[in-house]
């Protein structure tokens, strides 16, 4: 069973379309799996089973009557419990939103409706996307140790896609909660540029900050999936009007010409041994495939200014999300409310200061790419770490949620995290690709390169290997 639910979209979308697998038998199977395991990892909030049921059913008829969509038509996937479901409970991890039933579906949810991808259900978060889990609920279990950190808000969809309980999920990025699932469970994750993807009917942590984007098994998977969801959208001001690039078919091109930046102080100061190892060893991987390196020193902000300036624009963006719900019904949040109260007594001055923090940095990181095509950074300068009680990380704070993600929600470049080898505990390693504004279709591509000349996408997870 592990081989078939741990199988990449691309492999499953062939037999799909050539009708040797029926999606109704995929989604049966995957309901059942959940069923199965999913009290021992926790990953979902809602399983929708008649309707993933119907939906299969649909698959399948259209399949049969020569109306395939595409890579996604009949594939079982999972959505982040903010993203609007119509009819169907979105608690946004909060035991206060446990009966919030949207009226319509959010754009995305919509358009991977329309791509024929089937719902299996809604996957858990941490209260409102921040780092708090709400204590009504039992928090995601990482699939490579219990007792280890599952990521942060989207650690139900990181789960969901490491134990094959899904072929894919959404998860949202404000600083890292796409990225960080995604290490921490060896994983895919995708965090788009800014715009890229519409935020109408997902509900906002900080609007400014906010990316939504896949988790998935493999890099064109992602890929798959960013062809679904992307493109402007009238209901979203902040969408990009830009064309969406054939991002599968940008895959199959080469590395000769590609610039990736190295800065090997960024690689290696501050970060676990096996990390870096792990990431010295993919840029020789890259090197031997034709990839060009340039060396590069990336302008880091100073880590502490920078968690302050974050924590206060997500303060601050948080407290407009809100509107209408904070403070009249204060005392029904769990441990988010923390950051509404610490929005509502920050400074028009703190504000100023954090905002400039942003466009300085923005301006630098862009500045980076005059001279490279992509840059390669840990994911987490660690892996997955033990965690305590209430789901929070055994490690400096700053060093795990920030390094190497809050900068580049500040500059809205796009991301790709994907593994690249293991610890001495096989705790997965991540690396991140970073690209120019709107260039995923090349980190998709190096990404891609990487991961088919390695093995490490096709790990099972330790908790799994007895399944």
């Amino acid at each position: 069973m592990n081989d078939l639910a741990l199988a990449p979209i691309t492999a499953l979308a062939s037999l799909i379309q050539s009708r040797q697998l029926s999606s109704l038998e995929l989604t049966q199977q995957m309901l059942q799996r959940i069923a199965d395991l999913d009290r021992r990892f926790h990953a979902y909030v809602t399983v929708t089973a008649d309707l993933a049921v119907a939906q299969a059913q649909a698959a399948d008829d259209a399949i049969a009557a020569g109306n395939y969509r595409g890579p996604l038509h009949g594939i079982p996937i999972a959505l982040k419990d903010l993203c609007y479901t119509k009819d169907i409970a979105t608690t946004c991890g909060a035991q206060m939103f446990g009966d919030f039933l949207p009226d319509q579906d959010g754009t995305v949810t919509r358009k991977l409706a329309d791509a024929g991808a089937v719902l299996l259900g809604k996957l858990h978060m941490t209260e409102f996307a921040l780092r708090w889990h709400h204590p009504y609920r039992p928090i995601p279990v990482n699939p490579w140790g219990a007792g280890r950190w599952p990521g942060v808000s989207s650690s139900g969809s990181g789960v969901a896609v490491a134990t094959g309980l899904c072929y894919g999920a959404i998860g949202t990025d404000t600083g890292g909660s796409i990225r960080f699932p995604a290490a921490a469970n060896g994983v895919v994750g995708l965090k788009p540029t800014y715009g890229r993807v519409s935020r109408a009917g997902v509900f906002p942590l900080a609007g400014s900050l906010d990316n939504v984007g896949p988790l998935t098994r493999t890099v064109a998977d992602a890929a798959a999936w960013l062809q679904a969801i992307a493109g402007h959208d009238p209901l979203d001001q902040t969408s990009s009007t830009l064309p969406v690039p054939d991002y599968l078919a940008e895959l199959a091109k080469g590395l000769t010409g590609i610039r990736i930046g190295i800065d090997e102080a960024y690689l290696t100061k501050g970060v676990q041994p096996a990390v870096s190892s792990a990431i010295l060893g993919a840029i020789e991987v890259l090197r031997g495939m034709g990839a060009e390196f340039v060396a590069v020193n990336v302008p880091e902000p100073d880590l502490d200014a920078t968690v302050k300036a974050w924590y206060i624009l997500t303060a601050a963006d948080a407290l407009v999300a809100h509107e209408g719900i904070y403070p009249q019904r204060r005392d029904e949040y769990g441990p988010f409310r923390e950051l509404l109260d610490d929005g509502a007594k920050a400074s028009a001055q703190d504000y100023a200061k954090a905002h400039q923090l942003r466009e300085e940095t923005a301006f630098r990181m862009t500045q980076l790419f005059d001279d490279i095509d992509v840059l390669i950074t840990p994911t987490m300068p660690t892996t997955a770490p033990k965690m305590d009680a209430t789901g929070a990380p055994l490690i400096q704070e700053g060093y795990v949620r920030a390094r190497y993600t809050y900068p580049y929600n500040f500059s809205r470049h796009p991301t790709l995290s994907l593994p690249c080898g293991f610890d001495e505990e096989r705790l997965p390693v991540s690396l991140q690709l970073v690209g120019r504004h709107f260039g995923e279709d090349l980190i998709c591509r190096v990404g891609h390169i990487y991961e088919q000349a390695t093995e490490w996408h096709k790990a099972v997870p330790t908790l799994l290997s007895n399944e």
